[in-house]
């Protein structure tokens, strides 16, 4: 792209009075990146998510080792001992290798409850916000019994019924994760449902299913974004807490928690068998954190109109 080019395109970034939907809409995203550059936290935490997912699509690469190749004559060697930079762990794998491969592992599992948690959450809080009366109670009984309970608890009662496994285990964490959004999406939606411009759209014959989905969920996306930035770092200690139990992943995959579990036995005379998957899991987890702050900054409302 030429200097020239990119002045252009900054010139209709940055114009007061937008032509189009599209050219308003790349504004407000161009406006929010530039909020978030700003923010020097926010961004450390992006480049470690993104370095997450680097790592884990190329894992192959990345791996100086095979993470499941075992050498007992070279089992529990301290870091930088012998080409093992991180050390190895008790069957002689590789400790940097089998942290790069649960990268994916880790990825994996929070994309799938990203998939599946807040969008469940947000048709049932919508849902009841909107309609109310019987239907809001009974779908809001039901979440207040899925939040009485601690979420580790619940995703272990869950996983037993289910059995040992890394799918079992997300869809555990799935099903003990969509209630705080559930009741984000009502809130939400309890603040909007009676706003004038909601009922101009239902004189003009618009159904409760058109409301919701065009004109509800938009308002409650961002919310939800933050929510789930913030809760990154919760499901993966719970998928790392059900991986340290023996719930989660399986061996010999690579799993932090799993890796954890494996290694506490030793951790008094060597440590860095459980003390580098957990490492791992606090920069993964801060990261999301630092992130999520960040995404609160730029995208709430009451900042916006003030």
């Amino acid at each position: 792209m030429t200097q020239s080019s990119t002045r252009s395109l900054t010139r209709w970034l940055r114009t007061d009075e937008p032509a189009s939907r599209l050219q308003a809409r790349c504004i407000q995203v161009y406006n929010g990146w530039q909020d978030l550059r700003s923010n020097k936290l926010a961004m450390i935490g992006l480049i470690i998510i993104l370095g997450l997912v680097v790592t884990a699509l190329f894992a192959p690469f990345l791996a100086p080792q095979d993470p499941y190749a075992q050498d007992l004559s070279r089992r529990l060697l301290a870091p930088g001992q012998d080409g093992f930079l991180l050390g190895s762990d008790e069957l002689g794998r590789d400790i940097l290798s089998r942290i790069i491969h649960g990268a994916g592992t880790t990825l994996y599992i929070v994309l799938l409850v990203t998939l599946t948690a807040p969008v469940a959450g947000l048709i049932v809080g919508t849902v009841s916000g909107y309609l109310g009366g019987w239907t809001d109670a009974a779908l809001m009984r039901i979440t207040d019994i899925f939040l009485a309970f601690p979420k580790l608890i619940l995703a272990l009662a869950f996983v037993a019924a289910l059995g040992a496994g890394i799918e079992n285990a997300v869809l555990a964490i799935a099903l003990t994760s969509w209630p705080p959004y559930a009741r984000l999406a009502r809130a939400e939606t309890l603040t909007v449902r009676n706003m004038d411009y909601i009922a101009a759209i239902r004189l003009q014959g618009a159904g409760p299913i058109r409301i919701i989905v065009g004109h509800i969920w938009p308002l409650c996306v961002s919310s939800l974004i933050v929510r789930v930035t913030l809760d990154m770092a919760g499901i993966i200690l719970t998928a790392a807490g059900l991986g340290f139990l023996g719930l989660g992943a399986q061996p010999p995959m690579a799993e932090w928690g799993a890796m954890i579990s494996s290694g506490r036995k030793y951790i008094l005379d060597y440590w860095w068998v459980a003390t580098m998957p957990g490492l791992a899991i606090f920069i993964v987890s801060l990261g999301f954190n630092l992130l999520g702050d960040g995404l609160r900054d730029v995208l709430d409302p009451k900042k916006a109109q003030s």
